[in-house]
């Protein structure tokens, strides 16, 4: 089971894992890695904790599919006696021509006793968020927080910008919680006899259910990978006769694929960015002050948005376009008064108050790319790291087994490397030592030449 709290609060949780027996020691993660968080030793790669974001950028690279993200087994359901499912968006753009009802029902058939939707959750934050923003309590840009890959990375590596980043919880909390209390009203169940089982599209959610942010307890008690709730209900979408279950708006939905947070933002001011390597460009440029200007900035570490998390089936591409055909069809359904009209869903929206959705507690740096906690220690470890630069090649070749030399040089200066890790320095030294050896071979001591006769 996915504990919701470290058992150790020094060991960070991560829910992006080695299976050592399947791992070749080939170089294709630490180059794909955008926190530099992986190194190959001994024929193995190893993932540094406290640096990894969970991103699943190495569980795409991997091509013996060493990396994993670890989710929770379905046996856990039976833990509690009512059950209830909690559908990212994404979910709805891996099935073609299904509407979102069929999904929903179809989820019912497998063994939940209810679903909520998380682009429900989705809409709440959407309003929520235009309700923060007028506040002008936070930095501009305002950062989204709904992707925890993103967060963590402003964390390790932009800690500047942590006063930037949107201090309320994801569609996937507030969908939880409120799940929680529509349950223990309809069923009269105390709240830890109910079940909430976010299915993810990515790793990184997992580790946020593990390692809540900006909370120290989540409603969500357990997560189940998009993929293996795809296998389940694949053959029953098509097939069940829908019940009229969901409730959420075009809003909510759009949230599934890049942009959609931000246009539910209803700002003409933001911008958004997918794929965690353009995520970083763009956070660089903010933490310049270049984007001072925007009010809102949406950043989703994989392409595509949550579409294209490493846990989903179809193309992100694809499931871009089937998103956007549902949010079509859910306007075009509302023009024609097949959807609630607008008084119906304040009850909806109005569940959940921003005070009650505000993180509990401030968002935290990570120190795990300090050098040292002593200044006059780190600044002396940053002169040595340039000086051990300057003596590697440059290549970035990665066959160290570290990402960059720059990385080695750090390594190096942290002592969990040497410069011999370096093959290019090695095969110097081994034709610098063969050399030597060649030198020392012609040199005859004097009592072991040959002797002249007198």
């Amino acid at each position: 089971m996915l504990e919701k709290m470290a058992n150790n609060a020094g060991v960070y949780y991560h829910s992006v894992t080695l299976d050592e027996e399947k791992c070749k020691g080939c170089t294709n993660c630490i180059k794909r890695c955008p926190a530099e968080a992986i190194r190959v030793r001994n024929g193995k790669a190893r993932i540094i904790d406290q640096l990894c974001i969970d991103c699943g950028e190495c569980i795409r690279a991997c091509p013996n599919h060493a990396k994993v993200a670890v989710t929770d087994s379905w046996d856990l359901m039976n833990d509690f006696k009512y059950r209830i499912a909690l559908p990212a968006p994404s979910l709805y753009g891996q099935f073609k021509n299904v509407d979102v009802d069929n999904v929903l029902t179809a989820l019912l058939e497998i063994g939940f006793d209810d679903v909520f939707e998380v682009a429900l959750g989705a809409d709440i934050v959407s309003k929520l968020t235009r309700q923060a923003l007028m506040e002008n309590r936070l930095r501009r840009p305002v950062i989204s927080s709904s992707c925890p890959a993103v967060v963590r990375l402003v964390q390790i590596r932009f800690p500047s910008l942590l006063d930037n980043v949107l201090d309320l919880c994801t569609p996937m909390e507030v969908a939880a919680t409120l799940a929680k209390d529509e349950a223990v009203r309809k069923t009269g169940l105390k709240r830890e006899e109910i079940g909430t089982f976010f299915i993810s599209p990515c790793g990184a959610k997992v580790t946020s259910v593990r390692k809540p942010i900006g909370t120290d307890k989540t409603d969500v008690d357990g997560v189940l990978s998009l993929a293996s709730v795809y296998s389940a209900i694949a053959d029953k979408v098509k097939k069940v006769q829908p019940m009229p279950l969901s409730k959420a708006s075009m809003i909510g939905i759009g949230w599934a694929k890049s942009g959609g947070e931000a246009a539910g933002t209803l700002l003409e001011n933001y911008i958004y960015v997918d794929g965690i390597q353009n995520v970083i460009k763009v956070l660089e440029e903010v933490e310049l002050g270049k984007m001072e200007d925007l009010d809102f900035l949406e950043a989703m570490a994989c392409v595509g948005g949550c579409v294209g998390g490493p846990l989903t089936v179809e193309n992100n591409f694809v499931a871009q376009q089937r998103i956007k055909k549902l949010t079509e069809k859910w306007q075009k359904d509302r023009n024609n008064n097949k959807v609630p009209a607008k008084d119906e869903e304040q009850g909806i929206y109005n569940k959940m108050e921003l005070g009650r959705a505000r993180w509990k507690k401030p968002l935290e740096r990570s120190d795990a790319m300090e050098l040292s906690s002593d200044i006059a220690e780190a600044l002396s470890m940053m002169q040595r790291i340039d000086e051990v630069l300057a003596t590697l090649p440059g290549l970035d070749c990665g066959s160290c087994g570290a990402p960059t030399c720059r990385t080695l040089a750090e390594d190096i200066v942290k002592g969990l490397a040497t410069e011999y890790d370096c093959v290019f320095i090695l095969k110097n030294r081994i034709k610098s030592l063969a050399q030597e050896l060649s030198t020392l071979a012609g040199k005859i001591p004097p009592v072991m030449g040959e002797g002249k006769e007198s």
